[in-house]
């Protein structure tokens, strides 16, 4: 599948300055999924947290190393366990000394895309951080904000020093998140996404994409592109009655690459199971749908 660029081009194995605080390290993992890769985040000046570490890769660990520079590492968070986030923690743990912070782990059984094959089945935090559970360092504060949906385990965490919010998946800076069931959750992130609404974050870092320097404005438009999403769905089950959900994916994403068809059939029925559970639509014993 083509990437809008050229992986060659990226900056790979590079600590990029983002402010006083924050600097970030590219992996080398781009895909139609990752966009141009997942990207680590180092938080602090004397002594540092780093943040979703990345794949298990020699060569983006040793970029790592290099960032770190010698400093001490009073953590490694994860943001959550996809196989692109936290399977480099346990080596750079064993590096560092530094404990694994952040998310608790997470498999579960499923068929679908970016559901468990993406889990990182060897994820095993030395400490499961709480909803407005802190960690610190010197100068600098990272607070844990429970963000279920893209999966029920998603953190993200808030550098109070400067205003920002490292989203994970949970935003990203290029796309909207996968919500895949069974684990991911169409209602719990329209939750989670109406309390990043409600917070006063100057700035997102996300794993993916570019930084968000007006993240609320960008939060709300993705709330009501979901919500348009589930008015195509109905007006669809309403013109055709009880209907499949490839029927409903070869309608609705007219355009798309038909290879992306099997990720928008787990979006659509994550749609499908918030609104049968809010009694707008039912499933039928042979896996067709229809409004109720």
């Amino acid at each position: 599948m083509a990437l809008p660029f050229d992986p060659a081009d990226l900056p790979t194995g590079m600590a990029m300055p983002l402010s006083p605080l924050v600097a970030r390290v590219l992996a080398p993992n781009p895909s139609p999924f990752t966009y141009t890769g997942t990207q680590t985040y180092l938080v602090g000046a004397q002594d540092v947290a780093v943040i979703d570490p990345g794949p298990d890769d020699a060569d983006h660990l040793a970029a790592l190393t290099a960032a770190i520079a010698g400093r001490p590492v009073v953590a490694i968070l994860c943001t959550h366990t996809h196989r692109d986030h936290s399977p480099a923690a346990a080596p750079l743990a064993a590096m560092t000394g530094a404990p694994i912070i952040g998310c608790a782990p997470l498999t579960l059984d499923d068929d679908g895309p970016r559901a468990d094959a993406a889990f990182d089945a060897a994820y095993r935090p030395d400490r499961v951080l709480a909803d407005g559970e802190r960690v610190e360092g010197a100068g600098w504060t990272l607070q844990a904000v429970a963000t279920p949906g893209h999966t029920s385990n998603h953190l993200c965490f808030a550098l109070v020093e400067e205003g920002a919010l490292f989203s994970g998946d949970h935003v990203m800076g290029w796309s909207t998140s996968v919500i895949s069931p069974p684990d991911g959750d169409m209602a719990a992130y329209m939750r989670s996404m109406q309390r990043l609404v409600e917070r006063n974050d100057v700035i997102y870092y996300p794993a993916h994409g570019e930084p968000v320097e007006q993240p609320q404005r960008l939060v709300r438009g993705m709330m009501g592109h979901r919500k348009q999403r589930e008015g195509q769905i109905r007006r669809f089950l309403e013109r055709n009655g009880t209907s499949a959900i490839p029927d409903m994916v070869a309608e609705m994403y007219k355009g798309v690459d038909p290879r992306l068809y099997g990720a928008a059939g787990r979006s659509v029925l994550a749609h499908l199971i918030d609104m049968d559970e809010r009694g707008i639509a039912a499933a039928q014993s042979d896996g067709r749908w229809q409004i109720r």
